[in-house]
């Protein structure tokens, strides 16, 4: 059985040093916004080519801070695309916003640049973009459109660590870059973790003074703030991971490789353009049949999985929020899409087996 992923075997050969560090940050005694956390920021900023980073507890925490830090009005718009997974909206939701859904482009699955201008409204004060399955969005549009409207702009990075457009990297377009370390991510903790990135000396002070109780000083509390920070325990097993990260995603760059130029031409694949660095966080296809060709290949030994299978609107959670919003294009992709193997641990071998049996559909 070729399993879809399997995080023992894809930290295997982390698992001497998270020993080591471990053993390390125990005996240590501190436990907290310690020097491994500042290590990571520092080493995690300089990966992103960003001045600034702050760790956070996990991902939908670094949207909603970075969404807090502009003190927008209650019922303020948020432009957002429409086939984001579900946490993109939740920060929306949980900032007091409204969500504003934008359909994705068919062939790259992010949000339309094209589609943005025209759901612009009196109350819209933010873009919040999603570099979804390890593609970096059309920022050069995008920041057209949000310098010309004065629009706040943050970059979902949950799934596009190391990831580029026209040689910038992920989170380093918008005011903010949120990023996940969920364990599944290329550059995955073990546990929750994420972070926010930012080139404004004065927003990184307000997300560094939120995610520890709005203090920046002990029991001096300036803003209405959060408990959400980076444990140093993550930070380290991060530090460890980092320093593979580029050659990770180097395997997976192939691994998709392979998928792209192997698999008939009846499965729509991923688009590829110069412009774009991808890093694969998903291999995602699509077709007519996916459920009768994911049990197809359930039967010839590989799992897969579906990101994802419900819009966000289609959620009995956004009764009231979205579903008035109507959104063909993300339902299409939901209704179709289909999550290939690429992990770490996969070998070549295991690609081409998986592409055999996809092939034999």
């Amino acid at each position: 059985m070729i399993e879809y992923e399997n995080l023992g075997k894809a930290n295997q050969q982390f698992f001497d040093e998270y020993s080591n560090v471990f053993q390390q940050i125990v005996k240590s005694g501190w436990y907290i916004l310690g020097e491994k956390v500042k290590q990571f920021e520092y080493e995690f900023s300089k990966y992103c080519d960003t001045r600034f980073c702050c760790g956070t507890a996990n991902g939908l925490d670094a949207l909603i801070l970075s969404l807090k830090a502009f003190q927008f009005e209650p019922g303020d718009e948020v432009i957002v695309p429409s086939n984001t997974y579900i946490a993109t909206i939740l920060a929306i939701v949980h900032s007091g916003l409204k969500p504003i859904l934008v359909e994705p482009d068919i062939q790259t699955y992010n949000i339309d640049a094209n589609k943005i201008a025209e759901k612009i409204s009196p109350r819209t004060k933010a873009i919040l973009v999603v570099h979804l399955y390890g593609k970096v969005c059309e920022m050069d549009k995008i920041m057209t459109i949000a310098n010309m409207y004065s629009l706040k702009v943050i970059e979902d990075c949950a799934q596009s660590h190391g990831a580029s457009f026209k040689g910038v990297k992920a989170g380093n377009f918008g005011h903010f870059g949120a990023f996940s370390f969920y364990p599944t991510k290329n550059l995955g903790a073990l546990g929750d973790a994420g972070a926010i990135t930012t080139n404004d000396n004065e927003l990184y002070n307000i997300v560094n003074m939120l995610r520890n109780y709005g203090s920046k000083i002990k029991y001096q509390n300036e803003l209405v703030g959060y408990n959400s920070r980076l444990d140093e325990l993550q930070a380290a097993f991060l530090i460890v991971k980092l320093g593979q990260l580029d050659l990770l995603t180097q395997h997976k760059r192939k691994l998709a490789e392979l998928y792209s130029e192997g698999l008939k031409s009846e499965f729509i694949k991923p688009g590829m353009h110069p412009d774009h660095y991808d890093v694969y966080h998903i291999y995602n296809i699509r077709h007519d049949e996916r459920d009768r060709l994911r049990d197809h290949l359930l039967k010839k030994g590989v799992k897969t999985e579906i990101h994802y299978p419900i819009a966000p609107n289609k959620q009995q959670a956004m009764k009231g929020i979205l579903d008035e919003q109507l959104t063909p294009i993300a339902e299409e992709i939901h209704r179709t899409t289909l999550s290939l193997p690429i992990s770490f641990f996969h070998t070549e071998d295991d690609i081409e087996k998986v592409i055999k049996a996809a092939n034999e559909f």
